[in-house]
């Protein structure tokens, strides 16, 4: 019968010890956030991308530079729409690159 380490109840601090930790081991992505000043790219994006008055309604658009980080963990990791959705969902990695808790509201494949 094999032994597996016993399961500990959740710390106050588990999640940045576990942050922490990918930080120590050489998150790239945490490398790139800090040789790349994404927010110098805001004025570009929100030049390129003005919202025009369409009525009353519908959904806020996500940040510019979010989406753009976006389109650059697709084109570093090789990943499809429906992929880096999951992936955004899926690893811390790509959430703390991209400023996201785990209460926010992440964009789905079709926005993205």
């Amino acid at each position: 019968m094999k032994r597996f380490k016993k399961h500990r109840d959740f710390g106050l601090f588990d999640g940045d010890i576990r942050i922490e930790k990918l930080i120590n081991l050489g998150c790239h992505l945490n490398k790139l956030s800090n040789y790349i000043d994404f927010e110098s790219y805001r004025p570009l994006l929100t030049n390129a991308f003005l919202a025009f008055e369409k009525g009353v309604g519908g959904r806020l658009p996500y940040d510019y530079v979010v989406m753009f980080k976006i389109l650059v963990l697709q084109k570093y990791f090789n990943l499809s729409d429906d992929q880096v959705e999951f992936q955004i969902n899926d690893r811390i990695s790509f959430m703390r690159f991209l400023g996201f808790s785990f209460a926010d509201d992440i964009p789905d494949s079709k926005t993205v």
